[in-house]
C-alpha cells in the first residue's frame, strides 16, 4: 500500500521516484531487542551530508550499495563471504532491518550499516558521486500487473542517475524470478550509455549471491531466476 499523507495530489506525471513501498509488518522479540541493542551501532541516521565511510567503518574497503535488502539474510551472508568490502543496505520496512540487525549479532558481522531510508534520498543526499564500487537490487517488487509496471524500480531515469554514485568499473547486479521485470531490466539497463553488460543476456549467479529459501523452493518448481551484471565503463 502506498504511503498516505496530508499532501495535495501530485501529477502523475512528476511524482518523485521512491525505491520502495509501505507495507505494515509485525515485529518479533529479537527483532524489537536487535533494534534497540544493536540499532544505534549499526542503523545510520538519514542526513543530507555526505557520508564519511573511512569514519563509519574504520576503515577503507570497496563499498557496496544493497537497495531493498528485505529480511536481510543475503545481505548478510555476502557481507560474510566478502569480509574485505564494506556494505550499506537500505531498507524501509522495520521488520526487515531488526532481522537484519539479529543476524549481524548473532554472526558478529562488522562490515554492514543500515539506513532506513529510501533509497532514492539516500543516494542523493549521502552517497557522493562515483563512490560506490558495486550496486546489489536483489528482488524488488514486480509490479506484476501491467497499470502497475510504471512503479518497478528499475527505469531509465532511475538507472541514470544510479550510476553517478558507481565509479568507473564498478558493477551493478539485479536478479529478479518475474520474467517480464527481467526483459525490462535487460532492455533499460543495456540502454544507459555509461554501463555495459558483462553477459551475453543475463548472467550466471556470481558465486556471492547466495540461493534464498524461496528461490530454492521456486527452482524446484520449475520457476526461473535471472542475474543481470553490468559494468559502468
Amino acid at each position: 500500500m502506498d504511503e498516505q499523507n496530508d499532501n495535495p495530489p501530485q501529477n502523475p506525471l512528476h511524482r518523485p521516484i521512491k525505491s520502495f513501498v509501505t507495507r505494515p509488518g509485525r515485529m518479533g522479540t529479537g527483532q524489537i531487542k536487535a533494534l534497540a541493542e544493536l540499532g544505534p551501532k549499526f542503523v545510520l541516521p538519514y542526513k543530507v551530508e555526505r557520508l564519511d565511510t573511512a569514519a563509519t567503518f574504520g576503515r577503507s574497503a570497496p563499498l557496496v550499495l544493497e537497495i531493498g535488502f528485505g529480511m536481510g539474510a543475503a545481505t548478510a551472508d555476502i557481507a560474510q563471504t566478502l569480509p574485505d568490502h564494506d556494505f550499506i543496505g537500505c531498507e524501509v520496512h522495520e521488520p526487515g532491518v531488526g532481522a537484519l540487525l539479529k543476524l549481524i549479532g548473532e554472526r558478529d558481522i562488522g562490515n554492514i550499516r543500515i539506513v532506513q531510508h529510501d533509497a532514492v534520498e539516500v543516494l542523493r543526499d549521502m552517497i557522493g558521486e562515483a563512490a560506490l564500487d558495486g550496486v546489489h537490487i536483489f528482488f524488488p517488487d514486480p509490479w506484476h500487473k501491467k497499470r502497475h509496471n510504471k512503479r518497478r524500480l528499475i527505469q531509465a531515469p532511475f538507472v541514470a542517475n544510479l550510476v553517478k554514485h558507481i565509479k568507473p568499473g564498478g558493477y551493478l547486479h539485479c536478479a529478479t524470478d518475474w520474467q517480464p521485470y527481467a526483459e525490462q531490466m535487460l532492455e533499460v539497463l543495456s540502454a544507459e550509455p555509461a554501463l555495459q553488460n558483462t553477459a551475453a543476456g543475463y548472467a550466471d549467479k556470481p558465486a556471492y549471491r547466495p540461493l534464498t529459501k524461496f528461490e530454492n523452493r521456486g527452482i524446484k518448481l520449475g520457476h526461473g531466476v535471472w542475474d543481470l551484471v553490468f559494468r559502468k565503463q
